[in-house]
């Protein structure tokens, strides 16, 4: 293998979405770099940042029913019981609710937790507060998505964050999706919620970095009796 090949190799490629910002990005760079190189040299770094914003690199998602992978890269910042937003029309009970937070420089393509079939797709307006706040999950704009699978239904919300602007969704109601397909992402730096069926544990803990479509949220099937964490 060549070191041509070898770089190649380390560089994600970037989803067709991300194209039309990197060109305006580098398009004000090449402005500014005409106008007073500092500032050019501010709109490449800044360019780079959008590049790698909408980088969309391989997954190896594991392949085992009953198996929840994490939909977003980024951090679990919150394990907890909650009411599921009506839309869904999972219940009026609380379920467990598994959140992942992506900050402007994890990767922002969206996966689907599980394999299963979309019965349900519902946008609601709304404001763009912190999505690390709790209460983002009620106030902020979200797309929401219902996946079946024969171990129940699965919600999975995306959620706009303080400075995202846009929720694009792949898929569409009444289509199947493969556990760690690409279903979606959000510009800029958002959260995604994962409700899952009552009685279900979480795999992971709250502060551990998760990556789309590798790391194992839960296990519908309860074959994993559940794990303990040590944080060195």
């Amino acid at each position: 293998m060549s070191i041509l090949d070898s770089i190649q190799r380390q560089i994600p490629p970037i989803h067709k979405e991300g194209y039309p910002f990197i060109g305006i990005f580098a398009a004000v760079s090449i402005f500014l770099m005409w106008l007073w190189s500092p500032l050019g040299w501010i709109g490449t770094i800044l360019t780079v940042w959008c590049a790698l914003f909408f980088r969309d690199p391989v997954r190896v998602t594991p392949q085992r029913d009953g198996l929840v992978v994490s939909p977003a890269d980024g951090r679990v910042s919150m394990i907890t019981m909650a009411l599921p937003p009506a839309e869904l029309g999972l219940g009026d009970r609380p379920l467990p609710r598994i959140s992942v937070f992506m900050s402007v420089f994890n990767c922002h393509v969206n996966r689907s937790p599980v394999a299963g079939r979309v019965d349900r797709i519902a946008y609601r307006p709304g404001l763009f507060i912190n999505a690390e706040l709790d209460k983002a999950s009620e106030d902020n704009e979200r797309n929401s998505l219902v996946i079946s699978t024969p171990q129940g239904r699965i919600g999975v919300i995306q959620i706009a964050g303080l400075v995202a602007k846009r929720i694009v969704c792949f898929v569409k109601e009444g289509q199947a999706v493969g556990a760690g397909e690409r279903f979606g992402l959000i510009r800029f730096g958002s959260r995604l919620d994962v409700y899952l069926p009552v009685g279900t544990k979480a795999l992971v803990s709250e502060g551990q970095t998760a990556i789309a479509g590798e790391t194992i949220l839960a296990d519908l099937t309860g074959d994993d009796p559940g794990r303990t964490y040590r944080a060195n």
